[in-house]
């Protein structure tokens, strides 16, 4: 059911899009710094040439030490960053502006406020997405701009306020980690003094050593017999490092620094110098900014570490990361990749059936759903709403997942599913689509969606809750339809009549002479929150069994 829908939005957008490039601008609100990048996509090829750049080192990670708050300062410094890249993606006429926030948005207290403030004053929706779905992009980003030969590596992009590990083959990742050590989170709570004192060094390597033990030990697993992977590093500190060693060794910059090389002794020896020097020394070396100096210390022991705990010598430069990452998940969603990044458009697919397994859903029931709530979602487009294909994924989704509450009890179990859904990792979605798809489920029986909610209040913007409010209806009709869990209803014809503003639901029983009665009591039921939220009067009947519906 959903790789059909997939398939076909392919078709269509392709078509549509072959005849002309299109402009696409990607923003990475990290924990460091603000980076933007705008692309001129050729849909034909497929492929995307970056033809602007925008970084801006707002330290939006400086957050209130007693609070754990983003800053008032910080959020100002980060507004008019994202103003900056505003203008700068208009003046490429980019039709679409793709935003997402990591680390520093993701815990801070107030991080979901800041998002939505960003939307209030900007006009511009920012996803916040999970540490794994951020390494999971940071893949596909890497992967658009280095072959891979089906070879195993191991990427480690080390930002503000994360590191993600991440185990691949070119194919599927293995392995998808984010930890919670960064450049600017470390310096922050473990560096004190001006050079690091002894003492300091030995405690941050420590806590380092030991918060990278985990995700290393799960890479481990994950390599076969006899590989022997590489190692690619992206981000502002390895790239620092790449080119203070390339600017000492070589006398100059590779341009670009995608593939350079430096061994663990190289890194080893610049961490050793970087931590004898103070501020004012590690600004002046040539390719050090001012503000990557501040943090440059604990961002290079990070890579020290991880090198070690993975017995790794070499390390090679990718320069593509999260904001590519995030160009190609766009392209992806889009249907304008068909090469080997191809199986990565499936991954919500796989990721929702997988979560399904693990609570144990019955699928073949839940799939019966999914399949009325699309059939009604489609049936009823252009005339009760106009919500597109991205949001009918979320629909199915919630439809596959509705009943995972029933994993812990029966009692309460959509509210039991709202908490699994929106707790499981599903990869693929940003924070807001998780928190849509578990508001869906957490609505398909009971108390219809209210303010009072904390689920429903906190979802980003008021689109987001007239789209649970419209789509959850929708679902309560879909589990109706199959009340008894047994397939009684082969498929339903809807016929919308303006004049009377009345749904007519035309039923068709999988077997002659089943009646359907607790199915028609169910949407009975059910219908009044459908009839309130679209505005129309719902009539259900049975149709012969014969009858051959379109």
């Amino acid at each position: 059911m959903f790789n059909s829908v997939a398939k076909e939005s392919t078709v269509n957008i392709s078509t549509a899009t072959a005849k002309q490039d299109r402009i696409i601008a990607a923003i990475d609100i990290g924990t460091n710094s603000i980076h933007m990048v705008v692309v001129r996509v050729d849909p034909v090829l497929p492929t995307f040439t970056i033809i602007a750049k925008e970084k801006d080192t707002v330290r939006l990670g400086d957050r209130d030490p007693r609070t754990g708050d983003l800053t008032p300062e910080a959020m100002e410094r980060a507004l008019k960053a994202l103003q900056r890249c505003q203008k700068l993606a208009k003046s490429f006429n980019a039709e679409q502006i793709v935003a997402v926030a990591t680390s520093a948005a993701r815990e801070a207290p107030n991080g979901r406020d800041f998002i939505k403030r960003i939307d209030s004053e900007l006009g511009l929706f920012v996803n916040l997405i999970s540490g794994q779905e951020e390494a999971r992009r940071i893949y596909l980003g890497v992967l658009s701009g280095m072959e891979f030969n089906n070879h195993p590596h191991i990427i480690i992009d080390i930002g503000g306020g994360s590191t993600e590990l991440i185990l691949g083959d070119s194919h599927e990742p293995r392995t998808l980690s984010s930890t919670k050590v960064g450049a600017v989170r470390l310096t922050a709570e473990f560096i004190t003094t001006d050079p690091i004192s002894s003492t300091e060094f030995q405690y941050l390597q420590a806590y380092i050593r030991g918060m990278l033990e985990r995700p290393v030990e799960e890479v481990r697993v994950h390599i076969q017999p006899g590989e022997q992977p590489r190692l690619v590093g992206t981000s502002g500190t390895i790239e620092t490092l790449a080119t203070i060693h390339a600017k000492e060794k070589l006398g100059m910059v590779p341009n670009p620094l995608n593939g350079y090389q430096l061994s663990r002794r190289d890194i080893r020896e610049i961490v050793k110098r970087l931590a004898a020097m103070n501020y004012a020394e590690r600004a002046a070396i040539p390719g050090m900014s001012d503000r990557r100096s501040e943090i440059i210390v604990a961002g290079a022991l990070i890579l020290l570490e991880a090198m070690t705990l993975l017995g790794i010598e070499s390390l090679m430069i990718g320069e593509r990361a999260l904001r590519e990452g995030v160009i190609v998940d766009w392209m992806l969603s889009h249907g304008l990749i068909e090469d080997r990044l191809r199986y990565q458009g499936s991954v919500r697919e796989r990721s929702v059936l997988k979560i399904a397994q693990k609570y144990q859903v019955n699928l073949e029931y839940s799939q019966r759903v999914a399949t009325f709530a699309l059939s009604l979602f489609d049936q009823t487009t252009g005339h009760l709403h106009n919500w597109d294909t991205d949001t009918r994924e979320l629909l199915w989704a919630a439809a596959i997942l509705h009943n995972c509450g029933l994993y812990i009890s029966h009692s309460a179990h959509h509210k039991h599913s709202y908490y699994l859904i929106r707790n499981g990792e599903l990869l693929g979605f940003a924070e807001s689509e998780i928190e849509v798809i578990a508001n869906l489920a957490r609505y398909h029986r009971q108390s219809t969606p209210k303010k009072k909610h904390s689920n429903y209040s906190n979802l980003p913007s008021k689109k987001h809750r007239q789209l649970v409010s419209q789509l959850s209806a929708i679902l309560r009709l879909a589990v109706a339809l199959d009340r008894r869990q047994i397939g009684a209803i082969e498929r339903v014809r809807c016929e919308f009549h303006p004049d009377t503003q009345e749904l007519h639901l035309g039923l068709q029983p999988s077997h002659p002479g089943d009646d359907c009665a607790l199915e028609l009591w169910s949407l009975d039921y059910k219908k009044g929150v459908f009839e309130e939220e679209f505005g129309v009067r719902l009539i259900a009947t049975l149709e012969p069994a014969s009858v051959v519906m379109s």
